[in-house]
């Protein structure tokens, strides 16, 4: 019995021992699992602290010690007027020289009208965003649709293994006649088995895969 109370007195103090451990405060942040997790070392976008003193009465200090600032504080000094990022005026949108950053706004179902109505913007040196629709395929469609189109990407499998059926074959006879429009559509909408990327590839970027596909398509 004594035996068992030394035991359950020593587990009590390891326990004690080790909470006490965990705490923080001041210089003695304790432990701590990914701290940059829980403590942001970049500037935080769309806000502006310009109090250097900022989240020094905080339980947690920034954790890059050297800069000798509160945690809150997030001014960038290389800007002259200090700001990280400034909110865009309301109802405003980027805008480019050539004029197609406007968000797109043709439905999904509307794809004949894309195909009829939609005009590649991009249209001098021709051969430079090939080169760069080159890059921009291998990097979001070879996976699926495989090096030439042919819809024998990594994710369609193999004859011998089939890992997702049904991935266009754009070399095949139904997709030969399809404008740029119609690729920019679907792209930007998805169809079928394919799901929208347009809020993951620009829209110029867009232009460029279709103008790399239909040259896959005429070699």
């Amino acid at each position: 019995m004594k035996l068992y109370n030394n035991l359950k007195l020593a587990s009590v103090l390891a326990i004690g021992v080790a909470l006490t451990s965990c705490g923080a405060g001041g210089e003695d942040q304790g432990l701590e699992y990914a701290p940059n997790m829980y403590h942001s070392v970049p500037y935080e976008p769309l806000s502006q602290i310009v109090d250097e003193t900022a989240g020094e009465a905080a339980e947690f200090l920034d954790p890059n010690t050297d800069d000798k600032h509160g945690e809150y504080y997030n001014s960038n000094p290389y800007n002259p007027s200090r700001m990280t990022m400034r909110v865009p005026p309301a109802n405003s949108v980027p805008r480019k020289n050539a004029g197609y950053i406007l968000p797109y706004r043709i439905p999904k179902d509307s794809l004949d009208y894309a195909a009829r109505t939609l005009q590649n913007p991009l249209t001098e040196d021709k051969e430079a965003l090939l080169a760069e629709g080159n890059v921009l395929y291998s990097r979001y469609c070879n996976h699926c649709h495989g090096p030439n189109g042919e819809g024998d990407g990594p994710v369609a499998g193999t004859e011998d293994k089939v890992v997702f059926a049904g991935i266009a074959n754009l070399q095949g006879a139904a997709y030969q006649n399809i404008t740029e429009g119609h690729i920019f559509h679907v792209i930007s909408q998805g169809k079928g088995l394919m799901g929208a990327h347009g809020s993951q590839v620009s829209q110029e970027d867009r232009w460029k895969i279709a103008m790399y596909v239909k040259k896959l398509q005429n070699q």
